[in-house]
């Protein structure tokens, strides 16, 4: 029993050092930064306000998390995070026997910058992430039905756009 307690024991201490801790928990951020701007992303692409749908997920994060004070701008902020849709594919994946397509991929290309604007340091940035989602057509589209077509597309960006902005603060917050 002896040999059973010295086990327990060592393995209670080995994973407590393991550096695991719960998402959403604490920040590696700064205690200067308080109010953090998020001004509307660039849009690189030709799809037009896809930007605004990515900033607004990210402004929501950050609010989510319940630490931060969020403005839609840099002024008056201490940190700002910059980012830009550089790039955003829509590309077909499976074909029916028709050759139509059933299932599509959506991939978007992001540069996102994280500034401490009181040092104006980059705390945190990523110039090439990249975002994927697939989505299956319902069966009326090949007939013709393009709204479901839009329809469906639009679900998986905003999907894209949830899993990105999940990503982007808790990169930024758990210092990952």
């Amino acid at each position: 029993t002896i040999l059973n307690l010295l086990i327990v024991a060592a393995m209670a201490v080995a994973g407590s050092g393991c550096g695991y801790s719960l998402a959403g928990r604490g920040s590696f951020l700064p205690d200067s930064i308080r109010v953090i701007g998020v001004p509307q992303f660039a849009n690189q692409t030709t799809f037009l306000e896809v930007e605004r749908r990515f900033t607004e997920r990210v402004r929501s994060e950050f609010i989510g998390r319940g630490r931060y004070q969020v403005l839609a701008q840099e002024s008056g902020a201490d940190a700002v995070l910059r980012g830009a849709i550089t790039g955003l594919s829509i590309v077909p994946a499976n074909f029916n026997d028709a050759q139509q397509a059933t299932r599509y991929i959506i991939v978007v290309n992001t540069k996102i910058e994280f500034i401490d604007l009181k040092t104006n340091k980059a705390l945190w940035e990523n110039p090439s992430m990249v975002f994927r989602e697939e989505y299956d057509l319902p069966a009326d589209t090949q007939a013709g039905n393009p709204s479901a077509f839009f329809g469906q597309g639009s679900n998986a960006l905003e999907r894209v756009a949830n899993d990105f902005a999940r990503s982007v603060v808790s990169a930024i917050l758990e210092a990952f």
